[in-house]
């Protein structure tokens, strides 16, 4: 099983969102079995909240949180990683380089080099705006997508 973990400010908006665009193309792609998704936040702002609701309905442009495909979307609530679950995944997801440096004050070091940037998965070295504060939920989903195909590519090595 590929465990992955994606990472944001406060787990309400990227973080989710990244999580429950991977558990749709796992699904679409008939792949779930192979996969344990979850997202966290690395500060403690949003903690117990819900998926941001801009967010949440930009996914449900794409039918991802509504009847038939709900994922899990309207019982996510935002938590913070902790040091003691590095073990725990196989990947560990940022949205941009802030978060990174955030989780690495929690995690304080990465020895088996799981921490990584989602854009880097492309071939792009860039940050995903946080959509809190840019209003971009759509420009951030496209992103998303793109960071995540490419992500399950290399991880099934296609």
């Amino acid at each position: 099983m590929i465990k992955v973990l994606f990472v944001c400010w406060g787990n309400i908006c990227r973080s989710p969102m990244a999580e429950f665009i991977m558990k749709d193309l796992v699904k679409k792609a008939g792949r779930e079995k192979e996969f344990y998704i979850e997202s966290a936040a690395h500060s403690r702002e949003e903690i117990g909240n819900g998926v941001y609701p801009p967010a949440k309905a930009e996914l449900k442009r794409h039918g991802i949180g509504v009847a038939g495909n709900e994922l899990g979307v309207g019982e996510k609530r935002a938590r913070q990683i902790r040091k003691d679950e590095y073990a725990d995944w196989d990947y560990i997801i940022g949205m941009e380089q802030i978060n990174i440096t955030h989780m690495m004050r929690i995690l304080e070091e990465d020895p088996e080099h799981k921490v990584h940037l989602l854009m880097d998965f492309t071939g792009r070295k860039e940050d995903i705006a946080d959509p809190w504060y840019t209003g971009d939920f759509a420009g951030v989903y496209q992103q998303i997508v793109k960071g995540c195909e490419a992500l399950i590519a290399e991880v099934l090595h296609e």
